[in-house]
């Protein structure tokens, strides 16, 4: 069987990471592997400013599309891809190596999933997180100030200036294109029961197949000595 990959979208504040985290709690750490596009953000020198000089990550060119690709076709071929985590500019924070083993099922997540043709055509299944806007913007605002140390004046004018004609022009338009589509306005539980469900089946079939041919492989062998 091939490696299954996931794609999770959604707008800023949809609930992604959250979602992501608790459906790969549920599986062994080998069966599961996620790559997130923000780990692939360029470095600030490289960002676009706006009219007030104030960087925009919010655009697709913020991110090293060509790397993300690559990494995760490296990912389906079965190798296995390191690279250092993105920090958000943060520099109280100390980013780690990250280090992505293929698994049977890969997660691919970010807000330009959907948007970037070449990973949009290796999804075998798109899953398209909805939530009100008024809900993204307070789970925005919580996030960029506690995790990612902004400022709340910064935080609201990113949102208005940024995010929201992004997920407007960038995210939203994919909405129609989608396989599944989770409701996250006060909980995403339904949701994660499906695709548990969805990952779990799919993860029996490739362990059983993986089981015959490594019979057959030691029947092989047996037969040889």
């Amino acid at each position: 069987m091939k490696r299954f990959i996931i794609g999770i979208t959604g707008g800023s504040g949809s609930g992604k990471t959250s979602f992501i985290r608790q459906l790969k709690s549920k599986f062994d750490e080998a069966d599961i592997c996620v790559i997130s596009q923000d780990d692939y953000y360029r470095p600030i020198y490289e960002q676009e400013a706006d009219q007030q000089g104030i960087h925009n990550f919010d655009l697709p060119k913020s991110i090293d599309k060509k790397a993300f690709i690559q990494d995760v076709k490296k990912l389906l071929e079965g190798e296995t891809v390191t690279r250092e985590e993105y920090t958000f500019n943060n520099l109280e924070a100390i980013p780690n190596m990250l280090i992505f083993h293929p698994a049977p099922i890969i997660i691919v997540e970010g807000i330009f999933v959907l948007h970037f043709k070449k990973v949009r055509k290796l999804l075998d299944l798109k899953v398209y997180l909805h939530a009100k806007e008024n809900l993204k913007v307070i789970r925005r605002i919580r996030r960029d100030q506690v995790e990612r140390n902004y400022p709340i004046d910064d935080v609201l004018y990113r949102y208005q200036h940024h995010v929201l004609p992004t997920y407007e022009k960038y995210i939203q338009p994919y909405q129609d294109e989608a396989d599944i589509i989770i409701n996250n306005n006060h909980h995403f539980e339904r949701g994660l029961e499906v695709m548990s469900g969805f990952i779990k089946n799919y993860l029996l079939q490739w362990h059983q197949e993986e089981e015959q041919v490594n019979k057959i492989a030691s029947n092989g062998k047996g037969n040889h000595d």
